[in-house]
């Protein structure tokens, strides 16, 4: 990965803009990174596996009432009926 400073980042804009297509860019400030510059691709990668992660899973003890509620109003889809004889076997 490519580190450089705030200034020089700022001074190559556009060197970096290309660079970030490849793989992000560190920009450091004082000597620590400050933050990271990426494609558009890349962050929509790290969203979505941000919000993957924030996923929560629960014991069946511990569900709260509203998602039990919301479980037992659930429908299935009427594309799915055809699968209701599985449950006959």
């Amino acid at each position: 990965m490519v580190a450089v400073t705030a200034t020089e980042f700022a001074k190559n804009f556009g060197r970096y803009k290309e660079e970030a297509q490849r793989e992000p860019v560190a920009i450091t400030s004082h000597g620590r990174t400050s933050g990271y510059f990426m494609s558009a691709p890349a962050f929509e990668e790290y969203q979505r596996l941000k919000a993957q992660a924030a996923r929560k899973a629960y014991l069946i003890e511990e569900l709260p009432d509203e998602i039990v509620e919301a479980i037992g109003k659930a429908q299935m889809d009427p594309a799915h009926h055809h699968l209701d004889s599985l449950l006959d076997e």
